[in-house]
């Protein structure tokens, strides 16, 4: 699928999941689709944590009583590695699969999405790293998240680890969108505090990044890899928005009070609105320095994310003084008296704050990360050039490893 030509300075688009739906008990909804779509033979694909809780159990045995065959993957893991995508391939094209269904947190949908792409049209999941590489439609995905975070339900891309070069590989491509993305806040009712923390705080880089992105008028001469992403407009920053106030309502309210269902709802509506709003208009330096942390830490990537969150807003405030006092106004930190130096402050503050009351960790050193890995993670992120390109302060190498060196 050809990107427009953002050169034109004047037009943005918007894609997402062909179908959403939102609601607890919504998951009832897969057997409609699949009748509707006359889908039979699904992969599903999952991790074997979520295949014992009894709700994912009883939904995939409901499911294998209305197909004509159901086979289940359950070898998925946190920050996948390439040969676990592999594995799930494997597995589809044995059943000769008509469609994936892809259950758990971010790594078990974008193994779903690779999955259903190179099922589809052949080769191995490393033939399709980078954007646009995907020549057409895939397998139907169908994306039930278990994690308030990602967003992946409704996002274009799927992120692997390549192991042997410690790096996270990304594809990029809106045919890698579910087909329907089915949002059940009951499936994040089973999720420990710190799987709620970490996720939670992912949600909130995608939003906070998608409102500084680049905007659309000025995605002019960027790399190509850039044109992944539209850049900020009106209508992201609107998703983004909403989505950090939802999270400052109810993320430590879901860590410390995980029957509060009201509070489980609303991360999971931010996370899939933090997913609309980061997959149109992109992301920035956070995730460019966190994949190659993720890849030598094996840390969470919304741990590595939630770290280095305030670190790169410090780098970038000179850009982003009246972004920054908005988001403040969406945490609640703003009172009438405060110009937008200080609301910046705030905003910066305040998530510091949100840091340490849900637990992750606040310094890289935490994380396992060798100080003097600190030169070869500035250099793995700089290259990332569709990132770096949609930051709203284009950064020198030195400065990546002043964040790294501040946040360590």
């Amino acid at each position: 699928m050809t990107a427009p030509n953002n050169n034109t300075n004047s037009i943005w688009q918007f894609a997402t999941s062909g179908t959403i739906y939102f609601g607890r008990g919504c998951r009832e909804r897969v057997q409609v689709e699949l009748t509707r779509r006359k889908l039979r033979h699904p992969l599903i694909i999952t991790d074997q944590t979520l295949h014992r809780l009894e709700p994912i159990r009883e939904f995939i045995d409901e499911l294998a009583r209305v197909t004509s065959g159901l086979t289940v993957f359950d070898q998925g893991q946190a920050e996948p590695a390439v040969e676990t995508a592999n594995l799930a391939i494997d597995a589809g094209k044995r059943a000769a699969v008509d469609c994936v269904i892809g259950i758990g947190g971010g790594s078990n949908l974008d193994v779903a999405k690779l999955a259903a792409a190179v099922i589809s049209h052949g080769g191995i999941p490393d033939d399709y790293f980078g954007f646009d590489r995907i020549p057409g439609p895939v397998l139907p995905i169908l994306a039930l998240p278990t994690t308030a975070g990602t967003g992946s339900e409704v996002s274009h891309s799927a992120v692997l680890t390549d192991s042997k070069n410690s790096i996270k590989v990304s594809t990029l491509s809106n045919w890698l969108r579910p087909a329907c993305a089915i949002v059940d806040p009951e499936l994040t009712d089973s999720c420990p505090r710190s799987v709620t923390a970490s996720s939670g705080i992912d949600a909130l880089v995608h939003a906070v990044e998608a409102l500084t992105a680049r905007d659309y008028k000025q995605m002019i001469d960027v790399d190509p890899q850039a044109q992944a992403y539209q850049g900020s407009y009106s209508l992201t920053r609107m998703l983004a928005s909403e989505a950090i106030r939802l999270i400052a309502r109810s993320l430590v309210v879901a860590c410390d009070a995980p029957d509060n269902h009201a509070a489980r709802d609303d991360m999971s509506l931010a996370a899939t609105l933090a997913g609309l709003a980061f997959s149109n208009s992109g992301v920035g330096i956070v995730h460019a320095l966190e994949y190659p942390i993720g890849a030598l830490t094996h840390c969470g990537h919304g741990e590595g994310n939630g770290l280095l969150l305030p670190h790169v807003m410090r780098y970038n405030l000179s850009s982003c003084q009246e972004t920054y006092r908005h988001v403040a106004e969406c945490l609640g930190e703003t009172t009438p008296d405060m110009d937008a130096s200080q609301a910046a402050e705030a905003a910066i503050a305040s998530i510091t704050r949100l840091q340490r009351a849900i637990g992750i960790p606040t310094q890289l050193r935490s994380l396992g990360l060798e100080a003097d890995s600190i030169p070869l993670v500035a250099e793995k992120a700089f290259l990332i050039r569709r990132l770096m390109d949609l930051n709203p302060r284009q950064p020198t190498l030195a400065d990546l490893q002043d964040i790294l060196q501040a946040a360590y």
